[in-house]
């Protein structure tokens, strides 16, 4: 058997088993009594409900993994693949509309699997817990938006990628890695002012109170904004939320209507104090570099093996081309990425660690903060109690737990 065939395989099932493993010590570790510091916030009943949301979502990825592996899996053996590349040369165009045409199939194909499972997701399991808000319409809208996106934004970057290593021989990794992270960079400053306007919208928030105090505190860190924006979360769930969009000038606080609905003024601010922590420790711009270096060894790696004979007879390819490398290649790096991942994680819990500390310093007011975690645990029904491995491997945030923890102590080391 191909010896690449082998190592992907091995990676398609050992992904399987290590989420199956995974999620059921997760479920398994919840506590079913509730911890003391959400006395107050929680009732029995609704903890109980945030369990068996838990339970319910994990039964769902499960059987959504179970069933897209094994397909996966006969897609590879049963050489979907060159079926899929030979209909896409039979137009006999050049490299780069086929690798268009056979992307395009790929994810159109992607999406009809993918489709049952997110209406699902969203029309029964979120609405069975209260959670969404999303209209047939508007989940039509979304799909053939985010369509719109990929084949104008993914299709630009497939064709880049495609010229690079067609025309600039051993240095097209390097090409490719600048204009990638040049790229990725415009699209922070547009992705605010143009993309996400097509899915949301946002209102400046009113003269008042909110807008007053979040003012006064971002000119008392010396931050500035471009705007205070509320975002219409609610027409498609009543989960909550709040983030920052944009760089220097053009920097946006935004908040979800659903999130202005449900706190004070005092937990709003420590939530953003919060955000603006993240910047004053320079912590978005340690993710941008790393994001870039990473990339960059991704598309050096990916040119050892855009053209290699072997990968491409694991897949049953007739022919060779960068376009279908691209995409093999993906599956040799998933467990690379795993490790970037984990990795990423753990700096990122370190980073939301320290922006709590920031709110603690700078709000004075550390039980703002505790109560406003509190309710974004309640509101959003998260696992208090998740599993030491699933924090390891995926869990960007620190458990709210922990956080409120470090927080007392961070406070009390301060007082002292």
């Amino acid at each position: 058997m191909n010896f690449y065939l082998i190592i992907i395989l091995a990676i398609l099932i050992g992904t399987y088993v290590l989420g199956l493993i995974i999620d059921t010590l997760n479920v398994q570790h919840a506590k079913t009594s509730l911890p003391e510091e959400f006395r107050g916030y929680y009732n029995e009943d609704k903890y109980r409900k945030s369990q068996e949301y838990l339970r319910e979502n994990t039964r769902f990825g499960i059987i959504t993994d179970t069933i897209t592996t094994p397909i996966t899996i006969a897609f590879i053996l049963l050489g979907g693949f060159n079926i899929v590349d030979q209909y896409a040369r039979s137009f006999n165009l050049g490299a780069i509309p086929t690798g268009l045409i056979f992307a395009g199939i790929l994810l159109l194909a992607l999406q009809i699997v993918s489709i049952p499972f997110s209406i699902y997701h969203t029309f029964v399991i979120e609405e069975k817990y209260g959670f969404n808000r999303t209209t047939p319409k508007t989940f039509v809208l979304d799909i053939l938006k985010s369509w719109l996106l990929v084949a104008l934004i993914g299709g630009m970057l497939l064709s880049a990628v495609v010229w690079f290593f067609e025309k600039a021989g051993q240095w097209a990794w390097l090409y490719c890695w600048i204009a990638m992270s040049i790229f990725q960079v415009f699209l922070m400053f547009i992705a605010p002012v143009v993309i996400m306007p097509l899915f949301n919208k946002f209102i400046p928030v009113k003269s008042g109170e909110l807008k007053q105090t979040i003012e006064a505190y971002a000119r008392s860190q010396g931050f500035k904004l471009k705007g205070i924006f509320t975002m219409d979360g609610s027409r498609r769930s009543t989960k909550t939320n709040a983030f920052f969009t944009g760089f220097g000038r053009f920097r946006r606080i935004v908040l979800y209507d659903t999130l202005v609905e449900k706190h004070t003024v005092k937990e709003l601010v420590s939530v953003l104090a919060h955000e603006i922590g993240h910047y004053k420790k320079k912590h978005v711009h340690k993710s941008i570099v790393i994001s870039i270096l990473t990339a960059g060894l991704m598309f050096y790696i990916l040119s050892l093996f855009i053209n290699n004979r072997e990968l491409f007879a694991a897949f049953k390819m007739e022919e060779t081309s960068v376009y279908a490398g691209l995409l093999f290649f993906g599956f040799l790096y998933s467990p690379i990425q795993m490790i970037f991942s984990i990795f990423g994680n753990m700096l990122s819990r370190k980073h939301e660690y320290e922006a709590d500390d920031h709110v603690v310093k700078t709000c004075k007011d550390p039980e703002s903060m505790i109560v406003a975690l509190k309710k974004l645990s309640v509101e959003n029904l998260s696992n208090l109690t998740p599993h030491p491995l699933k924090v390891f491997l995926s869990y960007s945030h620190p458990p709210v737990l922990e956080r409120i923890k470090s927080i007392r102590q961070v406070s009390a080391e301060a007082s002292s």
